[in-house]
C-alpha cells in the first residue's frame, strides 16, 4: 500500500490529502500553520506542524520512507522549489508539485519533479485518484457521491462483451462510452466487445469506483 506525504494543506492540498485518506491510504499532512493542521488532523493518518523548507525537520519525520510526495505550496515559489528539491534528494520516488505558472513548472521539472499540476486545471480530488491508480485516467465529480471516470480496461474484461460483463450488477457502474485508439463509441450496446488498451468512460457511485480502483 502506497504512503503519501502532502506538504502544504491549503484548499488544494487538503483536498488531495483528504481524498487519499478516504481511499484507504496512509497520509502524512504537513503545514507550518497550526490552525490548518488542527483542521485536517481528523481527516488524515498523521498531521504535523513543521516548516517543510527545513531539511532536518523533514528527515526527522522519516519522509524518505514515503512513496509519493505532493508539494502544494504554490504561493511561495522559492519554498515550493526548495521543498521539491529536498523531497527528491531524500529519495522519494515520485514527487508531484503544484505550480503557479509555466515558468515555475519548467523549473520544477528541471530539478526533478515527476509531475507538475496547476490547481486551476487539476482538481485535488482528480489528482488523488490519478495517483493511486494508473488505470484511472480522468475523474470528474458530478455529485457529492457520484463521479464520471475514464478507466483503462482491466485484463479480466478483455475479449468480453458488455452483456457478459454485466457491469451494473457486478461493479455498480454504467458504461457511457468506449474509446479504442482515436475511435470513440458514445452509445455502446450489450454486444460491444472490450479489447486490450480500450478506455471506458463510466459513471457510478464513488464507493463502487473505489472498489474497482482497489482491484487494479
Amino acid at each position: 500500500m502506497k504512503q503519501f506525504v502532502v506538504i502544504g494543506c491549503g484548499r488544494f492540498g487538503s483536498s488531495v490529502a483528504r481524498t487519499l485518506y478516504s481511499l484507504g491510504y496512509d497520509v502524512l499532512a504537513i503545514d507550518e500553520n497550526e490552525d490548518v493542521i488542527q483542521d485536517i488532523a481528523d481527516s488524515v493518518t498523521h498531521a504535523v506542524q513543521v516548516d517543510a523548507t527545513d531539511e532536518t525537520s523533514l528527515k526527522s519525520l522519516g519522509i524518505r520512507n514515503f512513496d509519493v510526495a505532493v508539494v502544494t505550496i504554490g504561493s511561495n515559489i522559492q519554498s515550493s522549489i526548495l521543498i521539491t528539491l529536498i523531497a527528491k534528494e531524500l529519495g522519494i520516488k515520485y514527487v508531484v508539485t503544484k505550480a503557479q505558472n509555466e515558468l515555475h513548472a519548467k523549473v520544477l521539472y528541471k530539478i526533478g519533479a515527476d509531475r507538475v499540476v496547476f490547481p486551476e486545471r487539476d482538481m485535488g480530488v482528480r489528482v488523488a485518484h490519478n495517483l493511486v491508480s494508473s488505470n484511472i485516467l480522468d475523474y470528474i465529480e458530478v455529485a457529492p457521491d457520484y463521479s464520471i471516470v475514464e478507466i483503462s480496461a482491466l485484463k479480466e474484461w478483455e475479449g468480453k462483451n458488455l452483456k457478459d460483463l454485466n457491469m451494473r450488477a457486478k461493479y455498480g457502474i454504467n458504461v457511457m462510452a468506449i474509446k479504442h485508439g482515436a475511435e470513440i463509441n458514445i452509445s455502446p450496446n450489450a454486444s460491444d466487445m472490450i479489447n486490450k488498451d480500450d478506455v471506458l468512460v463510466v459513471v457510478g457511485h464513488n464507493d463502487d469506483i473505489q472498489k474497482i480502483e482497489q482491484r487494479i
